[in-house]
C-alpha cells in the first residue's frame, strides 16, 4: 500500500487531500485497514465546533472534490460533489437566477469565499438559520445524498427528483450528524427561482413590548422570509425582518401593515436594505470566546432575553429566528463568562423547554469545568445504537456524537 498523502494544516494535524473520488475510498479503506481514527473534513473552516475530538487520527477531506454533477435548471435541482464551497455554488446559481434558500454559517464574511465553508460541511452540522422562517431547514431542501463510510463502502440515498420518498430517510440522518457517521461525498439539493424585489424591516423596543409584535407576525397570514430577535451586548432588543416577493407592491403590502401594528403599540421602526437573496452573515473581527447554539418554543424566546441567567453575561450578542426559536448567541471583547454563568444559561434554556449546544468555549478552562457540547439526549441508547450501525470500530470523529454528552472513544 503506498504512504498517506499528507499535508499539515493550520492545527499541524495531518490532512488527507484525495484528488479523485477512487482515491478517497482507497484512502478509507486504508484506514479502516490499519484500525485509524479519522474525521471527516471539509475546508476545516469549524472542525474546532461542537466537542473536542479525541484521540484522532488524520483529516480526510473532500475540499479538492467540488464538482457541479448535475444541474436541472428547470427541475429546480443540482447535485454537486460535497467539497464544493457554499459561496461558490450560490454564485453559479445565481447565473441560472436561481439561490440555495440556507444562511451563510456563523463566523461568514462575503469578502472572505472560503469562510463560509463547503456545502457537505453545511449538511454535517445541520445547523438552520433566519430563512428557516419560510424556507425551512438545510435538511428540507436535501433530497438526494452520497456518503463514504468508515470501511470505505460508498452508498447513496434519495434521488434527483424532488418526489423522490422511497426508502429509509437516511439524508436526515446524516443532516446534523457532525461527521460522525459517515463522510457526505455529495448532496442533490432542491433550489429555488430568485426574487428581486426585497425589503426589510427594524423594529426597536423593549424585549417585552415587541413580544406581541412578533406572536402577531408569525401567527398571521404575513410571510416574512426571515423575523430575528437581536439582543446587542448593551442588552438593546431588536427585531428584524425581511420580505421578498415577486413585486415591489407584493412587499410593501406586507410591510406596512406590519409597521402599523409597531407604531400601534408605540415601537420605533425603520426600513432596511436588503441586497442580496441571502441576509448578511454574521462576520466576526474579533476572539469570540463562547459561541452557544440555541433552540427553544418560539414564545419562550422573551422569556430567555430578559432572564437574570441572560442579564449576567456580559458582552454576549444574540440571533434567534422569532418564528421558530433557533439561534446563536455569542460573547466578544476582553470579559470572559465563566463556565458557571454559561452553565447557568443551559439550565435556563432547558427549563424554557429548550436545548443549548456548545460550539465553541474558552481553551483555558479546566478539564473538569468544561461544558459538554451536548447533553444526553432520551433517545441517547438509540443513537449510541446507530452509530455502532455506521462505525462499527469507532473511527469516525471520535468524541464527538451529537445527544450523547460523552461518547465512547
Amino acid at each position: 500500500m503506498h504512504p498517506l498523502p499528507t499535508i499539515a494544516d493550520a492545527h499541524a494535524e495531518t490532512l488527507l487531500l484525495p484528488d479523485s473520488v477512487a482515491e478517497l475510498r482507497a484512502l478509507a479503506r486504508q484506514l479502516h485497514s490499519d484500525g485509524q481514527a479519522w474525521t471527516p473534513a471539509g475546508l476545516t473552516t469549524r472542525l474546532d465546533w461542537s466537542a473536542p475530538l479525541q484521540n484522532t487520527g488524520p483529516n480526510l477531506s473532500v475540499q479538492r472534490l467540488k464538482g457541479v454533477i448535475d444541474h436541472a435548471v428547470d427541475d429546480l435541482t443540482i447535485t454537486v460533489q460535497a467539497g464544493l464551497p457554499l459561496m461558490e455554488l450560490q454564485g453559479l446559481l445565481a447565473e441560472q437566477q436561481q439561490w440555495l434558500p440556507v444562511d451563510w454559517p456563523w463566523g461568514s464574511s462575503l469578502q472572505a469565499p472560503t469562510s463560509a465553508g463547503t456545502v457537505g460541511g453545511l449538511i454535517a452540522r445541520g445547523l438552520s438559520g433566519s430563512l428557516r422562517q419560510r424556507h425551512m431547514g438545510v435538511r428540507d431542501q436535501l433530497i438526494g445524498i452520497g456518503l463514504l463510510r468508515s470501511d470505505g463502502v460508498a452508498a447513496h440515498a434519495g434521488g434527483r427528483v424532488v418526489k423522490n420518498v422511497a426508502g429509509y430517510d437516511l439524508m436526515r440522518l446524516l443532516c446534523g450528524s457532525w461527521g460522525s457517521l459517515a463522510l457526505i461525498t455529495e448532496v442533490t439539493l432542491r433550489v429555488q427561482p430568485l426574487r428581486y424585489h426585497r425589503r426589510a424591516l427594524l423594529i426597536r423596543g423593549e424585549a417585552r413590548q415587541l413580544e406581541p409584535v412578533r406572536a402577531t407576525v408569525v401567527g398571521s397570514g404575513f410571510t416574512p422570509d426571515w423575523i430575528d430577535w437581536e439582543r446587542t451586548d448593551t442588552g438593546d432588543c431588536c427585531l428584524q425582518l425581511g420580505v421578498a416577493s415577486i413585486s415591489d407592491k407584493a412587499v410593501q403590502d406586507q410591510l406596512d401593515p406590519i409597521a402599523r401594528l409597531a407604531a400601534e403599540a408605540c415601537l420605533e421602526t425603520s426600513p432596511q436594505n436588503w441586497i442580496e437573496a441571502v441576509p448578511d452573515p454574521i462576520s466576526i473581527d474579533q476572539p469570540t470566546p463562547w459561541l452557544l447554539r440555541l433552540c427553544l418554543p418560539p414564545a419562550r424566546c422573551v422569556a430567555l432575553l430578559t432572564s437574570e441567567a441572560c442579564q449576567q453575561l456580559h458582552g454576549w450578542h444574540w440571533r434567534l429566528a422569532a418564528g421558530r426559536g433557533s439561534g446563536e448567541a455569542w460573547q466578544s471583547g476582553d470579559v470572559v463568562s465563566s463556565a458557571d454563568q454559561v452553565k447557568a444559561l443551559r439550565q435556563q434554556v432547558l427549563n424554557l423547554g429548550g436545548e443549548m449546544v456548545v460550539l465553541k468555549q474558552p481553551a483555558n478552562i479546566p478539564d473538569h469545568q468544561r461544558l459538554p457540547a451536548w447533553l444526553d439526549a432520551p433517545s441517547k441508547p438509540v443513537i449510541e445504537a446507530v452509530k455502532h450501525q455506521f462505525d462499527p470500530q469507532h473511527q469516525l470523529a471520535r468524541g464527538r456524537l451529537p445527544g450523547v454528552a460523552a461518547p465512547l472513544c
